[in-house]
């Protein structure tokens, strides 16, 4: 009687130890047999397709005057979501700057973003501004930029270009690698290759 109450005594010291590891092999056994978290599907790449289509349109804005700020017309128009810009083929621009200057741009095509502050004139890309008088009262001259790329800024009255560029200021010839012209400066940075033609002043 003795030796069993020997033999329970010990029983019961190591009877939590055998405990621990009978919960430790059943945590282990249930980590192995629960199913791992699924990893989530990576998004979707966006693809760059157009969402609809326009056929020989005219686009008007307006200015808070309800004054006609710009006109674009096209052949063809595809608007891309995923850039949220319009590609426009056979593109013809009627604009007015802030000195009140009736502007015009052609081209093969050209892409525009989604509030129209920038466009991208692409091959055979002409920009014209007629010769008029400023709301300052200051005359201007006739102004054509030629190219095979000219990105205009329309809220800042900017034009860039990396490509080569012609630049014909009233009876004034330049042509350049690239161009920066700044409208409300009144300041032209021309670079690379520049040449100049630069007919003599009347005398008054």
């Amino acid at each position: 009687m003795n030796k069993l109450h020997d033999w329970l005594d010990r029983l019961s010291l190591y009877l939590p130890v055998l405990l621990m590891g009978l919960l430790a092999l059943a945590t282990y056994w249930l980590v192995r047999s629960t199913p791992g978290l699924e990893h989530k599907a990576p998004a979707a790449v966006v693809k760059h397709l157009p969402d609809y289509f326009i056929h020989q349109f005219s686009i008007k804005t307006f200015d808070t005057r309800g004054q006609l700020k710009s006109e674009v017309m096209g052949r063809e128009g595809r608007h891309f979501p995923d850039t949220d810009t319009l590609e426009i083929d056979q593109v013809h621009i009627r604009s007015f700057n802030i000195e009140g200057l009736l502007s015009t741009a052609t081209a093969r095509q050209a892409l525009i973003n989604s509030d129209a502050s920038e466009v991208q004139l692409i091959g055979q890309a002409l920009v014209e501004r007629k010769a008029g008088i400023d709301k300052s009262g200051k005359e201007k001259a006739d102004l054509t930029f030629r190219g095979e790329f000219l990105h205009a800024f329309m809220n800042t009255d900017r034009i860039k270009s990396h490509k080569p560029v012609e630049l014909i200021r009233g009876p004034d010839r330049f042509t350049a690698n690239s161009m920066d012209y700044d409208n409300r400066e009144g300041v032209m940075l021309l670079t690379g290759r520049v040449r100049g033609h630069l007919a003599p002043t009347k005398k008054p």
